[in-house]
């Protein structure tokens, strides 16, 4: 079996465990009543319905 030729140290080390921490971006869809970017199961912020009905009492409802 193969053996290392040198010790490896804790940074080198940490530093490849650690390569695959990623920020993933939010997965965004569109709102079915005004069309306005959101996150998915959670109410519009623009219309502030969800599952077409209001929930959500927004000033800029029409």
């Amino acid at each position: 079996m193969a053996v290392p030729k040198r010790k490896t140290s804790k940074a080198r080390r940490d530093k490849r465990r650690n390569a695959h921490w990623k920020l993933a971006a939010p997965n965004l869809v569109a709102c079915p009543k005004c069309g306005a970017l959101r996150l998915p199961h959670r109410a519009c912020r623009q219309c502030g319905t969800y599952n077409a009905r209001v929930v959500v009492a927004s000033s800029d409802a029409e």
